[in-house]
């Protein structure tokens, strides 16, 4: 966590690190999407001396809330070994046996 980071942004990062390890991340990437959230909003109120773009303009990480998550894996989305291991994180009872398309609707995809 970097040094000129205010009081208010260091907990905001500890809260995003352990919502993110919360929800299954390892700590590294729980660290990198809590560092990535926090400088972009330093950047959105003008905390950073440089700030990119993309870091101005659209929605901030809370609007956005993971809206692009999953795009780009191609053109049926997520894979079945992906929608397998979501299943199993959840629970979600007779996965192994499922299809992709199953594995969607007991998702909630």
């Amino acid at each position: 966590m970097p040094r000129a980071w205010s009081d208010k942004r260091e907990r905001q990062y500890e809260h995003i690190k352990d919502s993110q390890e919360d929800r299954g991340a390892s700590t590294k990437r729980a660290e990198e999407i809590a560092a990535r959230t926090v400088n972009k909003n330093r950047a959105r109120s003008g905390e950073s001396r440089e700030a990119s773009r993309t870091s101005l303009e659209g929605k901030s990480p809370q609007q956005r809330g993971g809206e692009r998550a999953g795009k780009g894996k191609g053109p049926g989305g997520l894979t079945k070994a992906q929608l397998y291991n979501e299943a199993k994180q959840r629970n979600i009872d007779g996965r192994s046996k499922m299809t992709k398309e199953e594995l969607e609707r007991a998702l909630g995809r």
